[in-house]
């Protein structure tokens, strides 16, 4: 096999606010941390064991102004996108490697309170997704002596 791919799909919990930059030319790019969690047990002792990996979301032009208008500290998102590794000199001439996900699409998943200001469930960099708002899922209510499954 000849092709190659660089495709990352990340779910996690926002660590800050969008930070974006504007450019002359009228783009813009946004960054957001993006932490994702792994629980386990150890085998040997029993416990659980949590490790949360950071990650630098990059989203750029509507996608990074739409993430800024709806995302905070703390909410769920999907994002989907490709890693890519940046190298740069800091002040003293060191080589520094910067590891991020370039965003592509994302999905909000955290539940917004009803009425003004809800949040397009999804969007992205160039995908269609960025210029359609999907309906919102209606809340269901479950009622425990009600059983309406047909089997």
């Amino acid at each position: 096999m000849s092709g190659t791919i660089n495709k990352v799909m990340l779910i996690g919990h926002t660590g800050d606010a969008v930070k974006i930059t504007y450019f002359e030319g009228g783009g813009c790019i946004g960054r957001f941390p993006l932490a994702t969690n792994e629980t386990y047990t150890n085998r040997t002792t029993g416990e659980k064991v949590s490790n949360t990996e950071w990650h630098t979301v990059v989203v750029r032009n509507k996608g990074a102004e739409i993430c800024e208008k709806y995302l905070n500290k703390g909410d769920k998102v999907y994002v989907e996108g490709r890693i890519k590794t940046r190298k740069w000199a800091d002040d003293q001439g060191n080589d520094r490697y910067s590891t991020e996900i370039q965003c592509t699409d994302f999905t909000f998943l955290t539940p917004k309170a009803d009425g003004v200001g809800q949040a397009p469930p999804s969007g992205g960099g160039s995908s269609a997704a960025a210029s359609q708002s999907a309906p919102v899922a209606p809340q269901v209510k479950h009622d425990d002596h009600e059983d309406d499954l047909p089997f």
